[in-house]
């Protein structure tokens, strides 16, 4: 990843800010908060997925997208995970400042959109989160 891509600062900055939430770490620990593919060995976690940058010409829109995974019949606890992780990914540059990472500054950081989907065999719950961040090169 060069630095002109701001996905990689985009990951570090949504992972630290996930390590530091205590209301996500009461339900996944932080060691298990990881960049992985494929359905995790570990539950629960929280896997950063994919990711896609829209570029224009004074900066940029970076999205990515976390996959949360529990081994629970229902979806209770997947739901509360992706509630704890909306909040500790919310960055109004107007309100608290803006994040200022290696390479990029994140004037916006928020959740776009949450899914959540049912194992067909009823052993896991997974939830899909995506995050949109309002990137400028340093």
């Amino acid at each position: 990843m060069t630095a002109s891509d701001p996905s990689y600062d985009l990951q570090k900055a949504i992972r630290a800010r996930l390590i530091a939430s205590e209301e996500l770490a009461a339900l996944v620990d932080p060691d298990a908060i990881i960049d992985a593919n494929g359905r995790p060995e570990r539950r629960p976690c929280v896997q950063i997925g994919e990711g896609q940058t829209i570029f224009r010409r004074w900066d940029s829109t970076t999205h990515a997208t976390l996959h949360v995974w529990f081994q629970e019949p229902g979806l209770v606890r997947c739901k509360q995970a992706v509630g704890a992780i909306v909040e500790a990914l919310r960055v109004d540059a107007q309100v608290s400042g803006v994040l200022a990472l290696d390479n990029f500054t994140c004037h916006d950081l928020m959740v776009t959109q949450t899914r959540f989907m049912r194992d067909p065999h009823g052993s896991y719950s997974h939830g899909v989160v995506t995050v949109a961040g309002i990137m400028k090169a340093n």
